[in-house]
């Protein structure tokens, strides 16, 4: 058996440029394939957490009509035993509180409707890092009385740092919320509609403006891993009573999982594609070096090499090729992916803006995912293996009489 394998591994490198032609379509195959998915499944890595960590987070706890109804009435209080128990969970980062209702905005004639967030200002910048996208003013503290305000929403009210606005709406139990508040700072988003309709205020001081004291809307969960959201959930649900909805990212955004699915079919189908445009080359690479050997194999045969083991000759000559073409496609492949997994393809134009209207920065990273490097090398190997059965049917047929007069 070693020598076979002695003989077959002699044999690849008789034939230098046979043998670097062959190795060269595995490569280019294996290559293609890796940076394509590592692209898409970069992107859509992206897309989920940059959903997740804007508003969602991985799971969110709600009072149990508040995600259908979306009003203050739905809200809910959580004890600090119980936050802390949740925040204790071994898979969970982090939890945000948040008390969310919708006002109008004032200042002079301009008024805007827009969205405004209670929160708690470090555990919210830690999830969305939303001191980051400070432009203009201070970023708040528990105890601020100020609001932040999206650019947009700052530009349509005609509002810099220092104003003060009206904030008019209603409270909990229907009770009137009013209040003049200074501007304290303007945060600017990639998302237009995050700009326009985006304002951020310290929790408590939302929770006596809307009069919802104690009362919060949502807990917002990041999970240590997106494995891990299955397993918080069902601890969840065991440890909060039924007064409480606790709902995953997918649950909270089903446009954006329908999205993906959607994007990962077309790819699927381009990956087809791929593949067939690599078999065929894989295909004629290895047709191409078995016909031209017709001579030699008839050689072989008439000297008393049995055919079985010329077969098997010929299949590890394929099985060394291909694999070669795989480590080297793959070797290739791992700087340029771990160099655009950290700096990511910045998008313009029109594509750049049709991305932002959907949401998301106009981006493309790669995913740095080892199982991405075994599935496609795996796929491309498994297609020059199916490659290597067509020297088996040849070498079968050979009649070593005519296979010598050539």
């Amino acid at each position: 058996m070693k020598t076979l394998f002695t003989l077959a591994w002699r044999n690849i490198w008789r034939n230098k440029r046979r043998t670097l032609i062959a190795s060269a379509s595995v490569f280019f195959a294996v290559l293609l394939s890796l940076v394509m998915r590592s692209m898409q499944q970069g992107y859509y890595d992206y897309m989920i957490d940059a959903s997740v960590r804007t508003y969602t987070g991985h799971i969110q706890i709600h009072g149990r009509d508040y995600w259908e109804k979306r009003s203050l009435e739905e809200s809910m209080t959580v004890s600090s035993d119980l936050e802390a128990s949740i925040r204790s969970l071994d898979a969970v980062e982090q939890t945000v509180p948040r008390l969310e209702c919708f006002a109008l905005l004032a200042k002079e004639k301009s008024t805007r409707v827009a969205m405004i967030s209670g929160i708690v200002p470090d555990l919210e910048n830690r999830l969305t890092g939303l001191k980051g996208k400070l432009v203009e003013g201070n970023y708040p503290d528990i105890n601020s009385k100020g609001i932040l305000l999206g650019e947009g929403l700052a530009r349509r009210l005609r509002a810099k740092t220092g104003d003060e606005i009206v904030i008019y709406g209603q409270g909990y139990h229907g009770v009137t919320a009013a209040a003049l508040v200074p501007v304290e700072g303007i945060v600017k988003f990639p998302i237009p509609d995050q700009n326009r309709t985006f304002s951020y205020m310290a929790l408590p001081e939302a929770q006596w403006i809307f009069s919802a004291f104690d009362r919060i809307t949502s807990i917002s969960i990041m999970a240590k891993s997106t494995d891990a959201i299955p397993g918080i959930i069902s601890a969840l649900k065991k440890k909060l009573s039924d007064q409480y909805e606790v709902m995953s990212w997918k649950e909270l955004t089903p446009e954006l999982v329908q999205a993906i699915e959607i994007d990962n079919a077309q790819g699927l189908i381009m990956s087809g594609i791929l593949y067939l445009v690599i078999a065929f080359g894989v295909f004629g690479t290895v047709m191409m070096m078995t016909t031209e050997r017709l001579r030699e194999f008839g050689i072989l045969i008439s000297v008393g090499m049995m055919k079985s083991r010329l077969i098997f000759v010929a299949f590890l000559e394929t099985l060394f090729v291909s694999f070669m073409g795989v480590i080297a496609g793959s070797i290739a492949g791992l700087p340029l992916i771990v160099y655009y997994s950290n700096n990511p393809i910045t998008l313009s134009g029109e594509y750049a803006e049709a991305i932002l209207a959907f949401g998301f920065d106009p981006i493309i990273p790669f995913a740095l995912n080892g199982g991405i490097f075994l599935s496609q090398a795996a796929v491309v190997l498994i297609i020059a293996l199916f490659s290597g059965l067509y020297p088996l049917n040849f070498i079968r047929k050979i009649k070593p009489a005519e296979a010598v007069r050539g």
